[in-house]
């Protein structure tokens, strides 16, 4: 394969299925490059000591496709031989253990993508505009004894960093 067939790229999917590691790592193989990391995000079963029923992702699309738009150039000017890079994000209800974002990014050594990868889904955390919807299982505090547990539905945006250390701001100094 001649290199100037294997230009770069960027991968953007926001999307409601379900999401394929095997796919999303592929799209960033190159003959050119020795090593592909993936950061594979995943619902987990609590939070802040309570229990998780799953997630809900909602977004703004146009402005989060955008905004991984940039992402994507910041990364190639920190590291210039990242080759390719994926970013897709599941939205709608995630059940738990399923992935919510996964990110690929390939280069001819470890290093680089893999410090690529973590800028990534910090900043995509801190800076897209995609809403995350915690459905908590709660027990009714004045009900009678035995009542099943009713979901407790809590929105968060994704930029909670804000006052937070490791922000966007320190993340990018």
């Amino acid at each position: 394969m001649d290199e100037s067939e294997d230009v770069p790229k960027d991968f953007i999917k926001l999307r409601s299925e379900k999401l394929s590691v095997d796919e999303v790592s592929e799209l960033v193989v190159s003959p050119y490059c020795g090593a592909v990391s993936v950061f594979i995000g995943t619902t987990r079963n609590n939070f802040e000591g309570k229990k998780v029923i799953h997630l809900e992702y909602e977004a703004y699309t146009s402005m989060a496709e955008s905004e991984i738009k940039k992402i994507c150039r910041d990364v190639r000017q920190k590291w210039p031989s990242i080759k390719h890079i994926a970013v897709h994000h599941r939205l709608g209800v995630v059940p738990i253990t399923e992935a919510s974002v996964i990110i690929a990014v390939s280069s001819p050594h470890r290093a680089e993508s893999l410090e690529a990868v973590m800028y990534c889904i910090n900043i995509l955390k801190a800076s897209v505009p995609i809403w995350k919807k915690k459905s908590q299982s709660i027990k009714q505090q004045h009900t009678m004894k035995g009542r099943a547990e009713v979901p407790k539905l809590v929105w968060a945006h994704n930029n909670v960093w804000r006052d937070q250390p490791g922000s966007r701001k320190s993340l990018i100094a």
